[in-house]
């Protein structure tokens, strides 16, 4: 399975076990980076999924439907850590689909999705009014073109996918930093407002440490989307 499928795999399997092709929310894709994040792998994400279905389909009657990743979150939680428990002992070997040379990921379409997004950042600089900003997703675009070239190299190795990852969750993290930092007091209070009345229902299938990490990439996802900037990891293909 391709690692950088992580997003449209867990997507899929969502949509057929709720048996229809239900559109994922702001707050369920920033449920999927935080898994991703987290370092879950995709099979615990998956066994939760099945799980929480199975758990909610054996209820005495079912009049509504899964409307949301979240109600699966305590699940998912509970098949990651099953699968560390069952690991344990083992010699440390990386797992296969979180290993970037495992993945068997072809390079001229990294190359081709890392020179799109420099494009799209170079013209958003361009267009955006706060200086700052600008100047950042300039040097953004200048360091993922860089970084393009460096892939097209010949000397350039499976390893490398995962330094490049790790760089491009930086320049990520960059730019949220600064649009949060520019964005007025009141939108950012829009936002939030926003990402707890999507949580209400599915409070109390996570943990504290869980809910305040995807309020954080849920603000980052809705600040990103309003600017019409790319995401830049290598899930994003």
């Amino acid at each position: 399975m391709n690692y950088f499928n992580y997003f449209t795999e867990i997507e899929e399997r969502f949509q057929r076990r709720r048996g229809t092709t239900l559109l994922l929310s702001t707050l369920d894709w920033a449920l999927i980076e935080s898994w991703k994040d987290a370092g879950i792998p995709l099979d615990a994400v998956l066994r939760g999924i099945d799980a929480a279905f199975e758990k909610f389909q054996k209820r005495p009657s079912v009049f509504r439907k899964v409307n949301s990743l979240a109600y699966c979150s305590q699940a998912v939680l509970e098949a990651a850590e099953q699968m560390k428990e069952a690991e344990v002992g083992a010699r440390g070997e990386a797992p296969a689909a979180t290993s970037a040379a495992n993945v068997g990921i072809d390079r001229p379409s990294v190359s081709a999705y890392l020179r799109r997004n420099s494009a799209a950042l170079a013209e958003k600089a361009g267009a955006i009014d706060n200086a700052q900003v600008a100047a950042i997703l300039q040097q953004a675009s200048s360091t993922i073109a860089q970084l393009a070239l460096e892939l097209d190299a010949p000397a350039a190795s499976a390893a490398s996918l995962e330094d490049l990852e790790r760089r491009l969750t930086v320049l990520e993290e960059r730019i949220n930093a600064a649009l949060l930092a520019s964005t007025p007091e009141a939108e950012l209070l829009q936002v939030r407002t926003q990402a707890d009345r999507e949580l209400a229902p599915y409070r109390r299938h996570m943990i504290a440490p869980q809910i305040e990490q995807l309020q954080r990439q849920y603000v980052s996802k809705r600040l990103l989307e309003r600017h019409g900037l790319p995401r830049l990891s290598l899930f994003y293909m």
